[in-house]
């Protein structure tokens, strides 16, 4: 992999557990079993998916959150920061207002990822700036959270995950076409491909489009890309 590129690990909490994600099919989701750790804590998971890969960012859904509406678990995310000192935290927690956010910022445990899903206009993603990692979400054709986020780039901060929920954990691979499309709008933003990704070769071919990133954990837990 080419100096920059970065692998970004994932883990999905769900009742204070890590799960396997699926196709986006979050109901579904049971607690993963992994040779990278002994059983489904948060903070074994990641170390186990932080030292495989040697990542410097961790990316964690709290699916509670952004299912039930919850707020953030703080107590899996301080497992998680202490098992992986110096790893920066992106932390999706459903976040769809100010409030809740600077709450979670006081917190000091981590970066918020604002997702499209949760928004009702680009009210937040505007507000946070880079202070927030912004996720545009889609699920197949369906574009999740309102239109101007997904068409307007001037709203987006300098890092943006492109997630396709559809392709998470199903091994086809990241959706190439889209992620150019949206290379193509916004040259200057750091991309970071969510869904798909099957090991090295899938890799090179987002480098070759000029992605930033990916988001990753299938294909750590199953050993076809490690460090």
């Amino acid at each position: 992999m080419k100096d920059g590129f970065r692998i970004v690990p994932v883990i999905d909490l769900r009742h204070g557990e890590v799960v396997r994600a699926r196709a986006g099919d979050r109901a579904s989701y049971a607690p993963i079993v992994t040779p990278l750790a002994k059983g489904s804590s948060p903070g074994d998971v990641a170390q186990g998916l932080v030292a495989a890969i040697a990542a410097r960012i961790l990316y964690v859904a709290d699916l509670d959150a952004i299912i039930d509406g919850r707020p953030p678990d703080l107590g899996s995310l301080a497992q998680v920061a202490r098992a992986c000192p110096g790893v920066q935290l992106w932390v999706d927690a459903g976040f769809s207002g100010g409030p809740g956010v600077d709450a979670f910022l006081a917190e000091g445990v981590g970066r918020p990822v604002i997702g499209s899903e949760s928004q009702h206009d680009a009210a937040l993603v505007r507000a946070l700036g880079d202070r927030a990692v912004f996720s545009l979400d889609s699920r197949g054709a369906e574009r999740m959270g309102p239109a101007e986020l997904h068409d307007e780039p001037a709203y987006w901060p300098s890092e943006v995950i492109v997630m396709t929920l559809s392709r998470v954990g199903a091994g086809t691979g990241p959706d190439l076409d889209r992620l150019s499309e949206i290379r193509e709008m916004s040259p200057a933003t750091r991309l970071y491909a969510a869904g798909g990704v099957r090991g090295p070769a899938d890799v090179a071919a987002l480098e070759e489009i000029g992605v930033a990133g990916a988001l990753v954990a299938t294909a750590i837990h199953d050993g076809t890309l490690r460090r």
